[in-house]
């Protein structure tokens, strides 16, 4: 990226975490091993990435008093290795921040999406089938939008530059001493459900193929709602009213999928 000093390394390796930690004044902590289905049948690099990842971030913070910001889930409650792993991690923060008196607060965000996120296979080689890419890189080639059960849940979308935002004026707080004692959570106050996603998705596209119901995921419940509590929008200065509205940023995203088909994903041949 030009402009930007890169610094590669592995946040399991608390070497490198510590060299990277010396060389910046504040830390975003955004690395994950993703997934819900993908990490059940072998939970083991989601506990070694999420949670080793995550200490080495906060003790990076602590050694070198740098304010910071983790990104956690919404769906933290979830019995799969991702939303588990992340959650724990929210907790340590909180510890840390008590007894080893670091300067870390806590994003929350829903389900983020926007442009540039990777799809996966069979149109791109993404690993974890995200529910945007996945919805619009088949309605933009012509197939039906699979959800998972009857698509009842609610599962609340921010868009991504909301999530940036929430990102950095935390790290501002933070940097001013500022830690706030509950995640902000980062989400919309109109909620919506898979299904309901899935038909603007086709709308949006012009696509009439419809939609395919799909058993429900590992990992996942049916009838649990996924939502965010935006009234800790404050403690960034954001208001949920001014979020960018789910129709404007799914049209956006739609735009960069249909500018780059072909370069950064490809309709499968059937």
């Amino acid at each position: 990226v030009e402009g930007c000093e890169l610094f590669l390394g592995d946040v399991q390796d608390e070497v490198a975490m510590t060299e990277f930690a010396a060389h910046v004044d504040g830390l975003i902590h955004l690395a994950a091993c993703l997934g819900t289905q993908e990490t059940v049948q072998n939970p083991r690099p989601a506990a070694k990435t999420n949670l080793m990842g995550g200490l080495n971030f906060l003790e990076a913070c602590a050694q070198y008093e740098l304010p910071g910001v983790y990104i956690a889930v919404g769906n933290f409650w979830m019995n799969n290795p991702y939303s588990i792993t992340k959650n724990m991690i929210e907790r340590f923060t909180h510890m840390y921040n008590k007894d080893r008196n670091t300067n870390v607060n806590i994003v929350r965000a829903v389900n983020a999406y926007g442009p540039r996120q990777l799809a996966a296979t069979p149109f791109a080689e993404g690993k974890v089938r995200k529910i945007t890419p996945s919805f619009i890189c088949r309605a933009l080639s012509g197939l039906p939008i699979e959800i998972y059960g009857d698509g009842s849940n609610v599962s609340d979308m921010v868009y991504v530059g909301d999530v940036a935002k929430a990102l950095v004026t935390a790290l501002e707080k933070a940097d001013k001493g500022i830690v706030f004692n509950e995640a902000i959570e980062c989400g919309p106050k109109t909620h919506h459900t898979v299904k309901e996603v899935a038909e603007l998705v086709n709308n949006l596209t012009g696509s009439t193929a419809g939609l395919r119901h799909l058993p429900m995921r590992p990992g996942e419940q049916l009838g649990v709602d996924v939502t965010a509590d935006f009234d800790t929008l404050s403690h960034v200065d954001m208001n949920v009213l001014e979020l960018t509205p789910l129709e404007e940023g799914l049209q956006k995203t739609i735009d960069y999928f249909r500018e780059t088909e072909g370069v950064k994903w490809y309709v499968p041949k059937l």
